[in-house]
């Protein structure tokens, strides 16, 4: 059985050290016990869970809600996991609309800036008309 200290876990997961102990402190990762006059040692499945964290927040989901995923990867629940991935899927798409509204509006008033033939500031102007 391999184990590792704080340090090569850190390395063989690709992240630092204070990201583990952060994660630690969020309850993500178990701190394992330290042997008097030693230091903690990891098991070697710790790589996989950091990674698998590392993973869900590249996709978007917050640390409360991949907590809830590590959760149920212990235990057979495709359903919850897939309700959670939907979910989040639509809070996703629902900010994906809105910045399409908002690069919508940015685009006309550059637009007209570009225009120019006006004696003051559309952008200022949109602006100062809410």
């Amino acid at each position: 059985m391999i184990r590792l200290t704080i340090g090569r876990l850190a390395r063989a997961a690709g992240v630092h050290v204070e990201t583990v102990r952060y994660y630690q402190r969020r309850g993500l990762i178990a701190v394992p016990p330290r042997p008097t006059g030693s230091v903690r040692h990891y098991p070697q499945t710790a790589v996989g869970q950091l990674r698998f964290i590392k993973r869900a927040q590249d996709i978007g989901f917050s640390l409360a809600e991949i907590k809830q995923l590590l959760r149920l990867q212990r235990m057979p629940a495709c359903r919850d996991a897939r309700a959670l991935a939907a979910a989040k899927l639509s809070a996703v798409e629902q900010r994906m609309a809105a910045l399409e509204h908002v690069r919508g509006a940015l685009r006309r008033l550059v637009g007209e800036c570009d225009a120019g033939g006006m004696r003051s500031c559309p952008i200022i102007e949109a602006l100062a008309r809410g």
